[in-house]
């Protein structure tokens, strides 16, 4: 197999449950290197599901989810984030009590230590030095979700999935934010961005999937798609 010409991520014929409750469909899903891929749909869609059956922490029953060529099917999350796999999940999961630094430490001890370090991600998001010794908890939720994802890439993964980082935040905090998604994939990483903000997520991507009910209703760049079409798939009408 050519490596070069294979995806980073690839997941075929997913089918995630919880107990007797099927949230995927034989859902089919490819992921590059330095790639922006935006998974949009509404509430039940499949979205999270589907990350955390990437990370370990949802059962697949069938189906398959391969990461640089080798499945990663039944292995724990610890093991999957060494392997190049981060997620900043939604809600932003911090310790509260822990200091910002403390809280960005976590992501550097649980995964390869590699070129994005503390001070990458105090370039990045200013505020965070500034409040590096403050408990997290006292952070606004938009310094949070910046701590959620300076975690996530201090893993220094290969391949990064944000699961709505933008919910309940500012137009203005979602803007800077969204501001370091090219720049982390200039740097060769794989992004997944799952958003119902439609329109924030797709300016940004390189390709789009489209979820209904757990099944790819749409898949393709943004620009080849009308704002209508997209709709359309995306509401099932």
């Amino acid at each position: 197999m050519d490596m070069r010409n294979s995806p980073l991520l690839a997941v075929k014929n997913l089918n995630v449950f919880y107990d007797q409750f099927q949230a995927t469909h034989d859902l089919d899903l490819e992921v590059r290197e330095g790639e922006i891929v935006s998974i949009i749909g509404a509430n039940g869609a499949g979205k999270s599901s589907l990350l955390k059956a990437i990370v370990g922490q949802a059962e697949a029953r069938s189906g398959a989810i391969e990461f640089s060529g080798a499945s990663i099917l039944g292995k724990g999350t610890r093991a999957i984030v060494r392997g190049g796999i981060a997620l900043a999940p939604e809600g932003r999961r911090l310790f509260p009590s822990l200091t910002v630094a403390e809280n960005l430490n976590i992501g550097w001890e649980l995964g390869s230590q590699g070129p994005i370090d503390l001070a990458t991600v105090y370039e990045w998001f200013p505020v965070l030095d500034e409040r590096r010794n403050v408990p997290a908890r006292t952070l606004s939720g938009g310094q949070q979700q910046m701590v959620a994802l300076g975690r996530g890439l201090l893993t220094n993964p290969r391949l990064l999935l944000c699961d709505e980082i933008s919910l309940g935040l500012s137009p203005l905090v979602v803007g800077q934010i969204y501001e370091k998604i090219p720049a982390i994939r200039d740097r060769g990483i794989g992004v997944v961005l799952v958003e119902q903000d439609i329109s924030r997520s797709l300016s940004v991507a390189d390709r789009f999937y489209c979820l209904l009910e757990g099944h790819v209703s749409l898949t393709g760049a943004p620009e080849d798609f009308s704002r209508e079409t997209i709709m359309k798939h995306y509401f099932g009408v």
